[in-house]
């Protein structure tokens, strides 16, 4: 272990940014793995215990607010990029990084800390997720997503803050706009649901931002550049991991059919579906009914104990 330590603080020493060493957050990895743990502990234990027997959180304020948030940091974060190098200075075939003083150099640096700051900031996402017992959200895609990419910019503005790698940021935050947009229609209520048809789309673009990353850091592998390579090939291999992911997730969500729901009429009248019984007055009585029901007697998604007579919802 001591042998370890002393190579990590020569490793640190020798190749961390001197400009940005002592920014906040920054420094030693401890302290963002401190919080990655505490992050994975509380969304995956200690939370959902703590909710076991309370009702869920109403946060919609709170949730908008930290939406309008996102979608204004990212704003920012994408004018940053541009005007400190992309589509302006920089080279898309190969880009060093500037380690001098320079105003766009600082200017650079300085986006790549706040970017690092704001997928902090994303945590928070899933915080919300439990607190509303929003669990069937907390996946094995968010959570790998969320706890990859603090890391991967905490890399950034330590060791290359800016350059060819932080294209993904640029990326990334003009990807967050649109998402951060679309949480925070959606948090309007059920009337903004008919405007919200381009959900799925969210997730092409999602897909289009990895291959793009993919194809900026494999491009550059076979040219001289002064830029550290393994970086490169780092950001190819999860950019490409992450295609696959959020691949998989369209499929599973937007392409496979989902199996239609068996409906069974009794001579009493009553309707029997998927082993839940639906009262000729269209209430769903006893249990929990996964699909939908149709000739638009219960024109709904019915869960979780919840009703729905005469296409008005109920909870029971």
């Amino acid at each position: 272990m001591a042998s370890v330590l002393r190579w990590y603080n020569s490793f640190m020493l020798e190749y961390q940014d001197e400009l940005t060493k002592d920014w906040i957050m920054v420094g030693s990895l401890g302290k963002l793995l401190l919080l990655l743990i505490a992050y994975v502990t509380f969304c995956t234990k200690i939370g959902p215990k703590f909710m076991k027997d309370r009702k869920p959180f109403k946060l919609a304020r709170t949730i908008q607010l930290y939406n309008i948030f996102q979608v204004l940091a990212n704003i920012y974060l994408v004018h940053e990029g541009l005007s400190s190098g992309w589509f302006t200075s920089y080279n898309f075939q190969c880009e060093p990084v500037d380690y001098t003083g320079s105003p766009s150099a600082h200017r650079m640096r300085s986006a790549v800390w706040f970017y690092y700051i704001i997928k902090l900031t994303d945590l928070l996402d899933t915080v919300f997720f439990v607190l509303r017992k929003k669990y069937n959200q907390v996946t094995f895609l968010h959570m790998y997503h969320h706890s990859l990419m603090p890391i991967c910019s905490y890399i950034g503005v330590t060791f290359v803050p800016g350059g060819h790698g932080s294209l993904l940021g640029v990326c990334n935050a003009f990807v967050h706009i649109v998402l951060y947009s679309y949480y925070f229609l959606a948090s309007l209520g059920p009337e903004m649901q008919k405007y919200l048809w381009w959900k799925k789309h969210v997730t092409k673009l999602q897909l289009v931002q990895f291959l793009i990353i993919l194809v900026h850091n494999v491009q550059v592998l076979p040219r001289e550049c002064n830029y550290p390579k393994v970086f490169n090939v780092l950001l190819a291999i999860q950019a490409g991991y992450f295609i696959y992911l959020f691949g998989s997730f369209y499929v599973r969500a937007y392409i496979e059919k989902k199996p239609q729901p068996t409906i069974i009429k009794d001579s009493t009248g009553k309707t029997e579906k998927n082993g839940n019984t639906i009262l000729p007055n269209g209430t769903i009585a006893n249990g929990e009914v996964n699909g939908y029901i149709a000739n638009g007697v219960l024109n709904g998604h019915v869960s979780n104990g919840n009703s729905i007579s005469n296409g008005k919802s109920k909870t029971n």
